[in-house]
């Protein structure tokens, strides 16, 4: 290693670090990776780590064996492709900030004659939108609110009509398609609308009044409606006693690390008004660095595709890279924009009032996290599995096979992040390779989590170690399995048990253990999930096989057919020659008929 750090160039790019079993260890970026790489060794009077590092970075280049680099045109591909390339592997030693959602915006388009607005959670094309956001919860709410008490074009298909719709008729529309209200006047409505997004006092002052009106009126499932909708909107206000005489836009992040877990603060202010706040936590690390948390939170959040309606993001601490990241975000959104870490001013106290929030988060105690760390303390995993992905197939007879993938993250099932496959393996083992090389596949948009659990056992543990070692990505992985007797698995009521495999040990754990309960939960829900998704495909199938049934193919054929082209599309999509190969012509002739 010592003759390659000499030999290295004098250029930007990426470096990484790996172990003696070939996992990678550590990701950074360098203006001048000589240099940098260089900084972290002493050469004289031998070749040993730099003793003035942090303690983090020595026990890293203590477990290092090799190192690789990439050269990049610029520090900011660098920095990029580091991003890029942490989110994708999960080195031991970087930190991992996941914030996989997307939050939704308000946008109205004023180009448009009677213009309305919509609901995004992209950059909308167009000369003249207006964003209000984002707001990561909420934006339901405030829709329906603006449609509920502004007479405004109710429907994206109202306009195309041309005649008055029963929106008209019950009094939630002016009817513009018949020309019963002009655009000068329904701009003031617009206008207004813009206020009240704002202002957001003014539509619950509305919605409450409207409420009380309902309830008197004994229209109770009505009231209750409004009344969810006005408490989403109260839940959008942060009371803050900075004043703000100033027309501005303003984004605001702190990021703190504690003794369990750490928490990214985001704070948005609009015309001088706070109007939404986010947070996530991420998993609790001892190497956690300031600067690889600010320049991950902020390139993650500031994507291309989502409008960005500031100049100027303020953090609650200073950061290396911090002109790196502006120069970045400026040539992503084709204008200026500044990260800065203000020293005086109401801009501090905003800074100072993201980092109160940040510390009050991590006051919040929540019981799951401790039994997530009893597991990991069980299973000897390197972090606490605060996000967990767990995986089943399920099939019958090869017919409608299937897997599915479910996540359970921020104490909670994250349904969005479901994943179904359909799959072409007829065996169990085959198709639990499959999901995972898909798996694996899909890391560069959607970061790893920090477990996997896997139905079946000690088989499918080594084969997702073997692909994650290939893949030079650090995940733990567990299986678990009915204990089986006599080759099968014991399900007697009362007496079935649960095997735990990981890579070290099989463990045998007590069947009233909680932690064994937890793993079980995740297993379960998988299974739930990937059995509703095969009786739908069952049924699909099913009806598939009744049309090949009424044009004269028998049940063994099809079967035939299934197990060499693997799906109903497959097989017709095949050609006549290729189906007269398998079955014979007269069959082949049958199928493709009307087809």
């Amino acid at each position: 290693m010592q003759r390659d750090i000499k030999n290295l160039p004098n250029s930007a790019g990426v470096y990484k670090y790996f172990d003696e079993n070939n996992r990678i260890l550590y990701i950074g970026k360098a203006k001048n990776l000589k240099n940098r790489v260089r900084s972290y060794f002493k050469f004289t009077p031998e070749f040993t780590p730099n003793p003035s590092l942090s303690l983090r970075i020595l026990k890293m280049l203590n477990e290092a064996t090799r190192f690789e680099y990439i050269i990049v045109e610029s520090e900011e591909e660098a920095l990029i492709l580091e991003n890029l390339l942490i989110k994708e592997l999960n080195p031991k030693y970087n930190i991992l900030l996941r914030d996989d959602k997307t939050y939704p915006y308000l946008y109205i388009d004023e180009s448009q004659p009677f213009p309305r607005f919509e609901i995004t959670r992209r950059v909308v094309k167009g000369k003249n939108i207006t964003y209000y956001g984002p707001f990561p919860n909420g934006a339901k709410a405030l829709y329906d609110a603006i449609y509920m008490l502004f007479k405004l074009v109710q429907k994206k298909s109202c306009l195309n009509g041309g005649k008055a719709c029963l929106f008209y008729q019950i009094n939630r529309c002016y009817a513009p398609c018949e020309d019963k209200i002009m655009q000068k006047e329904y701009k003031k409505i617009i206008d207004e609308v813009k206020e009240a997004i704002l202002k957001r006092e003014i539509l619950i002052s509305s919605l409450d009044n409207r409420m009380l009106t309902l309830a008197k009126q004994e229209r109770f499932e009505e009231a209750g409606e409004i009344r969810d909708i006005s408490f989403a909107i109260k839940k959008l206000n942060i009371t803050s006693n900075i004043d703000i005489a100033k027309d501005i836009n303003l984004d605001v992040i702190s990021i703190l690390n504690g003794d369990q877990r750490g928490v990214v603060v985001r704070i948005f202010m609009r015309n001088g008004k706070i109007i939404s706040s986010s947070h996530n936590y991420f998993r609790h690390t001892h190497i956690f660095d300031i600067n690889e948390a600010y320049k991950q939170a902020i390139l993650e959040f500031y994507s291309g595709d989502l409008p960005i309606q500031t100049n100027t993001i303020l953090t609650a601490h200073q950061f290396e890279d911090s002109k790196t990241t502006s120069s970045i975000l400026s040539k992503r959104f084709q204008k200026k924009v500044e990260v800065k870490t203000p020293q005086r001013g109401y801009k501090v106290k905003l800074t100072s009032m993201a980092l109160e929030n940040a510390k009050e988060l991590l006051k919040v105690k929540h019981s799951q996290n401790y039994q997530e760390q009893e597991v990991a303390e069980l299973l000897s995993l390197s972090s606490i599995p605060y996000r967990v992905e767990s995986f089943d197939s399920s099939h019958i007879m090869g017919v409608a096979t299937v897997g599915a993938m479910v996540v359970w993250a921020e104490e909670s099932w994250q349904k969005s992040s479901y994943r179904r496959y359909k799959l072409q393996s007829k065996d169990e083992v085959g198709q639990m390779r499959e999901m995972l090389e898909r798996r694996i596949k899909d890391f560069s948009k959607s970061s790893p989590p920090d477990l996997w659990i896997l139905d079946g056992g000690r088989v499918n543990l080594n084969i997702a170690n073997s692909l994650l070692l290939d893949a030079n990505i650090n995940l733990d992985v567990i299986a678990i399995s009915k204990d089986k007797v006599k080759k099968r698995a014991n399900r007697s009521k009362g007496s079935a048990k649960d095997v735990i495999y990981t890579k070290k040990e099989t463990l045998d754990i007590n069947p009233n253990d909680k932690r064994l309960h937890w793993i079980q939960n995740q297993r379960d829900e998988a299974h739930r999930f990937v059995i509703a998704y095969h009786r739908n495909r069952k049924r699909d199938d099913d009806k598939k096989i009744s049309l090949l049934n009424k044009k004269g193919v028998g049940e063994a054929t099809v079967k035939k057919l299934i197990n060499y082209f693997g799906s109903f599309e497959n097989i017709y999509s095949a050609s006549k020659k290729e189906i007269s190969n398998i079955v014979g012509s007269k069959i082949a002739m049958l199928i493709k008929e009307n087809n």
